[in-house]
Order: C-alpha cells, then sequence, then structure tokens
C-alpha cells in the first residue's frame, strides 16, 4: 500500500514538472542579442558609472543628438588581475 501512494504521487509529481518544463525554460533563456550592421543607430542602455563621489546612472539616449559617443570596454580593468 505505502508503495502505490509513494509510486502514485511521484507520478503526479513527474507529469507536473513535465507539464511545467517549457515554462520554466522559455523563462530562463535569455534575449538574443540585437544584429546591429556598420551605420545602424544604438539602441538605448542605461548602465552606472562612479564620478569620483558615487554611482551614477547614464544612458545613451542622453547625448542622443548632442554629443559623439565612443565606447571603450577594458575587460578586467581596475580589478587587480
Amino acid at each position: 500500500m505505502i508503495r502505490k501512494t509513494l509510486f502514485t504521487r511521484m507520478l503526479a509529481v513527474g507529469l507536473l514538472a513535465a507539464a511545467l518544463y517549457p515554462q520554466l525554460n522559455a523563462q530562463a533563456k535569455t534575449p538574443e542579442p540585437p544584429k546591429l550592421k556598420v551605420g545602424d543607430t544604438a539602441p538605448d542602455f542605461k548602465l552606472k558609472y562612479f564620478d569620483g563621489n558615487d554611482l551614477k546612472d547614464v544612458s545613451l539616449s542622453q547625448y542622443r543628438g548632442n554629443k559623439n559617443v565612443v565606447l571603450a570596454f577594458y575587460v578586467f580593468a581596475f580589478t587587480g588581475g
């Protein structure tokens, strides 16, 4: 009797997991990055920067139409490694 109850519960959990797996898997996937070509307008983004005192938000849209923007990424900068 205990084996039958245990088997029934395990089967129910397995069926529930199988039913929910596609939803969980869809949420875990990251969106595909935008495909840009030379000359395309860069998509807006927001990041934090340190102005010497504290962290502040900055977005690309703040500079659109006003100034030219150059982005540079330094891998492992300021990490000591």
